[in-house]
């Protein structure tokens, strides 16, 4: 008797739509980046909003997220990396307008909490495939944001294209994790046919 092919994983909608996150948040952060280092650098306006612009997407992006994988009850890092990254957009307006701390400051703590979040939401993923990139990130994201505290009190008013580094590696490690998660569903139809 031959045996039947297996039926997809229960967890390729969420893979699907884990691999379309990843890629769009991927193509954000480029853009962000190509942004941040051409006009944002010549129009320190345009520079001040794509600041504010950053963690303001990352909440939003959190948001999608968790509505799609079970709402932000069922993803409580997600939760708490939506607050804080709303809090975030909220500091560095205030940070950018009034000038009374150093935006890199606001940054910092971000990047550190935000970081714990992602590496928290990765390890919860882990058995979805191609999380060791989140998890990576994640960790990356906490070592960033205490270098950018120890720089904060020598850059008073960065410019985007300070932050820009830290955006380019985690669009790398998105989109690390998209192509993973790409490769894995190749593989898994592959052996559904051939099963």
């Amino acid at each position: 008797m031959t045996p039947s092919p297996s039926p997809s994983p229960p967890s390729s909608p969420r893979n699907g739509w884990l691999q379309t996150y990843y890629s769009t948040r991927a193509a954000v952060s480029v853009a962000w980046i190509l942004l941040a280092v051409t006009v944002g650098q010549a129009a320190p306006l345009v520079g001040a909003v794509l600041l504010v612009l950053y963690p303001a997407w990352d909440a939003a992006a959190n948001y999608l997220d968790a509505a799609k994988t079970g709402g932000l009850r069922a993803n409580p890092s997600q939760a708490l990396n939506l607050a804080v990254s709303l809090l975030t957009a909220l500091a560095v307006a205030a940070a950018v307008l009034t000038r009374a701390f150093p935006v890199l400051l606001v940054f910092g703590v971000w990047a550190v909490l935000s970081g714990g979040f992602q590496l928290a939401t990765g390890v919860g993923r882990w058995r979805l495939g191609g999380q060791w990139a989140m998890v990576l990130s994640g960790a990356q994201s906490v070592l960033a944001g205490a270098f950018f505290l120890k720089m904060a009190g020598a850059v008073t008013a960065p410019a985007a294209a300070v932050i820009a580094p830290y955006a380019g590696f985690g669009a790398f490690y998105f989109l690390v994790s998209a192509i993973w998660l790409l490769e894995k569903a190749r593989r898994n139809q592959d052996s559904a046919l051939a099963g």
